[in-house]
């Protein structure tokens, strides 16, 4: 049996997301407001100047 390691990241990202910030990039903490998180998967976005598609699995959206 495979274990989905991919998915087990992600759970554990959101799950303690917070704590990732501070101890990963503790400049950015104060101007996050972790009451108002949303976790949006699979986004698509194109590098304009190289014109490249690039996927994100997991996107975070805050105030």
């Amino acid at each position: 049996m495979a274990v989905d390691h991919d998915r087990l990241f992600k759970e554990l990202i959101q799950a303690f997301f917070e704590e990732f910030i501070l101890l990963f990039f503790p400049e950015m903490y104060e101007y996050i407001d972790f009451q108002h998180l949303s976790f949006l998967s699979e986004e698509l976005f194109t590098d304009v100047t190289a014109g490249e598609k690039y996927r994100v699995d997991l996107l975070v959206e805050t105030k």
